[in-house]
């Protein structure tokens, strides 16, 4: 039993000391501690950004402006439908209770116009 232990924390300190390296984009978001010290002590509050920085930021916006409209457009489409929906039930039961109105005043004499009114 003892050397399963041994051989596992063999495995173990040679996992964790290889370092670990990112994968190909994810490679350049983050900087080492260094170099993100170096990039605060050099920029300082008032110096002005570089046009790459200026750019990535403008992008970030425009993509948070897209997905806003969007969901703003999705949330009018559901209510367009919703008030829409909404609209056909009420004339439906207009439509109904109207027929009824007229099914029941109707006496026979006159053809079946809307309240039974004669054209002058």
């Amino acid at each position: 039993m003892s050397w399963t232990y041994a051989s596992l924390l063999a495995l173990l300190t040679l996992i964790c000391h290889k370092p670990f390296f990112l994968p190909g984009p994810l490679k350049k978001i983050f900087l080492k501690e260094a170099d993100a010290s170096n990039f605060f002590k050099r920029r300082s509050r008032r110096a002005s950004k570089s046009q790459d920085e200026i750019n990535a930021e403008q992008r970030q916006v425009l993509a948070a402006d897209e997905r806003r409209r969007e969901f703003h457009e999705e949330k009018r489409n559901e209510y367009e439908n919703y008030a829409e929906e909404q609209s056909d039930e009420q004339d439906e039961r207009t439509r109904e209770s109207t027929e009824q109105w007229r099914e029941f005043h109707y006496d026979g004499r006159y053809p079946p116009q809307e309240y039974n009114r004669q054209s002058i």
